[in-house]
């Protein structure tokens, strides 16, 4: 894989990343396989910036999510933060970088405790961490909801007296209450109506030039991200398939899987069609991946280079990175 260079206004940088999950079996639950969760991907974020992440369920976006935040180990790579590695901090270290890197879950229907106010729900990490107590707790937690569109009287209410929509927006405050500097967002909205999806993209954007944030969003819906990101990732199988400037990547797809998300957008005018192109087959096992580019058992132009051999993470013109034995 081609080294992507760090620059000083990078936020965070990832580094050969990898998961693998153990597959137990028998009596004795010994590890017989792995499932290859996150393979091998290389990128960075600015500051300021929003990097999107697409791809099919199961490519494993969210892991590379939750696996960026140390949220679960990591199997081989490494992360920086500000230049310092996660993974080489102390216990101690991660505490207090949790106040700087924070999640939106993505199902805002179970990642809320129903016993738990909005209050105690969005105040309990001020607590947590020594920054606010008592009524300059509640202070806080007043003003980072209603910043995420809620009422001040809302810090009495339980979860399951909202809509998802506003239960979204509790997520999202309590993410915020810290004052971090990166979030990950995985699939904000993707559990909510289309309606109300515009809303909540609107508010994290607003959030961001607000508090200064920088996202690294998750989401299966090219649309969407298109609508957030400044620069957009196509994860396949576990794999970073193309890495491009949202314009760039619209504009000039050049990995085959990309052309096909590509070409199952809807067109607002139904007089207009899309040539559509249909990927045969169904997606090979991350337990069980294809040798070679891990995209050919399904790829139009696939060669006999593909099936044997790993395409090179390389950057195609200024800023767009493809795996693809096609781009030269």
């Amino acid at each position: 894989m081609s080294e992507i260079i760090a620059e000083k206004n990078d936020l965070i940088v990832v580094e050969n990343l990898k998961k693998y999950f153990p597959i137990k079996s028998g009596i004795l639950k010994r590890t017989v396989n792995y499932v290859r969760a996150v393979e091998n991907i290389s990128f960075t974020i600015k500051e300021g910036e929003t990097l999107g992440i697409v791809g099919e369920s199961g490519c494993g976006k969210s892991t590379t999510g939750r696996t960026l935040l140390r949220l679960l180990e990591k199997t081989e790579g490494d992360v920086f933060y500000k230049g310092r590695s996660v993974y080489g901090m102390s216990k101690e270290e991660l505490r207090n970088l949790r106040t700087e890197m924070q999640i939106v879950f993505q199902d805002p229907y179970s990642s809320l405790n129903p016993r738990m106010t909005v209050g105690e729900i969005v105040g309990e990490a001020l607590s947590e961490h020594g920054i606010a107590r008592g009524e300059k707790n509640v202070e806080m937690v007043k003003d980072i909801i209603e910043r995420c569109g809620l009422a001040p009287y809302h810090i009495r209410r339980y979860p399951h007296e909202f809509s998802g929509g506003q239960r979204q927006r509790i997520g999202i405050a309590r993410a915020l209450a810290l004052n971090p500097k990166f979030v990950v967002c995985d699939e904000p909205v993707s559990a909510l109506d289309v309606s109300i999806q515009s809303q909540v993209l609107n508010l994290l954007m607003d959030l961001q030039d607000e508090m200064g944030l920088t996202y690294l969003f998750i989401s299966h819906d090219l649309s969407v991200v298109k609508h957030i990101s400044d620069r957009i990732g196509v994860m396949y199988l576990g794999s970073m398939v193309e890495l491009a400037p949202k314009e760039e990547l619209y504009k000039n797809p050049l990995h085959p899987y990309t052309q096909a998300l590509l070409s199952a957008i809807p067109l607002p005018d139904p007089r207009n069609r899309r040539k559509r192109i249909i990927l045969k087959g169904d997606i090979p096992s991350p337990a069980n991946p294809p040798s070679g580019c891990r995209f050919h058992t399904r790829c139009p132009h696939v060669m006999e280079q593909c099936k044997a051999e790993v395409p090179e993470f390389k950057e195609a013109a200024p800023g767009h990175f493809v795996a693809c034995h096609l781009v030269k």
